[in-house]
């Protein structure tokens, strides 16, 4: 009696076995899956990125936190998406700004410090020919363009220097003056925080207030417009999304013709163009740094997070950061150097 008994639900145990390993089969191959696709770092999902407006219907981007230049934090927020392969420093334009007269001065401490980790793509836009630069390899532009420093020679410097980044395949375009450091690992950093394919205007201001300019319209006359700009002196970069778009007021001679139009340098022009033409809104960034602000605010800790630094006379006194190092204030007036070999201590000229 127990035999049959046995035989009767064998079959049943059996299969109810069998339904119970495919279940935990099905449990074990599925779960992994889910969890690898969000949590593996490799796969560039717990990328963090500012996520700014990138529709020009959006008037009120604003940066996504206000980092302050001691803390070496960048603005960013969660949840956005990187759809585009990561960002390297070859997919950036480097425009440099000078003047024959400071080839051999302030270029040259840029060329041997951070413009040599950088050379491929770095670009100099200048006015003079230069024999030593040219048989050193470097990306030099000569732009015809005057050497002095009004509107009209600014602005035909960036006309110049819009039009190289347009007609290159780079994904983004960044420009520096001839007194600025750049970090190109901070950069990259920076950038590759951003939607790939956003329309991105970042830097910072040198006004704690939109400027006010009176564009000029037909008939001599004129209406009153504010908007934000990034200073040339710290550095700026362009999405190149957003650089496309302004192509209408930006490409060829339309550049210095907006410029003309507003009565402003070339930087002023760049901020007219975004916030105004495009309504799309300046990024804040307090990791650039020009001359005009006090320099010695910035802390030792936070110099490797830093995108630019600059420096100048103020007041007759040197601007520079307050950086320790092997070289003096006497050697190294700009602490260029010393700023170079911390960030690179093997190069061959550091102590």
């Amino acid at each position: 009696m127990h035999k049959k008994w046995i035989r009767r639900r064998l079959p049943v145990l059996i299969f109810t076995f069998f339904i119970i390993l495919y279940v935990d089969f099905q449990l074990r191959t599925s779960n992994p899956l889910k969890l690898r696709v969000v949590h593996d770092p490799s796969s560039g999902a717990l990328h963090r990125a500012i996520q700014q407006a990138t529709s020009p219907d959006n008037d009120a981007q604003k940066p996504a936190t206000n980092s302050s230049s001691g803390n070496g934090r960048h603005p960013v927020t969660e949840g956005a998406h990187v759809t585009q392969p990561k960002l390297k420093q070859e997919d950036i334009f480097i425009a440099v700004k000078t003047t024959g007269r400071f080839h051999k001065t302030r270029l040259a401490l840029l060329l041997e410090t951070w413009i040599s980790k950088s050379k491929a793509h770095t670009f100099i836009f200048t006015d003079m020919e230069d024999e030593d630069l040219s048989s050193g390899g470097y990306n030099m532009v000569v732009t015809g363009c005057q050497s002095d420093h009004s509107q009209q020679a600014l602005s035909c410097k960036m006309s110049a220097e819009y039009d190289g980044f347009m007609a290159s395949d780079k994904r983004w375009f960044c420009h520096v003056d001839d007194d600025n450091y750049l970090n190109p690992e901070a950069l990259v950093s920076l950038l590759s925080a951003f939607p790939q394919e956003g329309d991105i205007y970042v830097g910072k201001p040198s006004l704690d207030k939109p400027i006010t300019a009176h564009e000029l319209l037909e008939g001599n006359a004129t209406r009153e417009v504010r908007f934000w700009f990034a200073t040339g002196g710290a550095g700026f970069c362009l999405s190149r999304r957003l650089a496309e778009k302004m192509a209408p007021w930006a490409s060829g001679s339309r550049f210095e013709q907006t410029s003309a139009t507003i009565r402003l340098p070339d930087d002023c022009t760049v901020g007219f163009i975004v916030e105004k033409r495009l309504g799309i809104s300046m990024v804040h960034c307090s990791l650039f740094h020009s001359h005009l602000e006090n320099l010695l605010l910035i802390s030792h800790q936070s110099i490797p997070h830093q995108v630019t630094l600059s420096y100048g006379m103020f007041e007759n006194k040197m601007n520079s950061i307050e950086v320790k190092g092997s070289f003096s204030k006497e050697d190294d007036p700009s602490r260029f150097k010393t700023v170079h070999c911390m960030l690179y201590p093997f190069t061959s000229w550091c102590p």
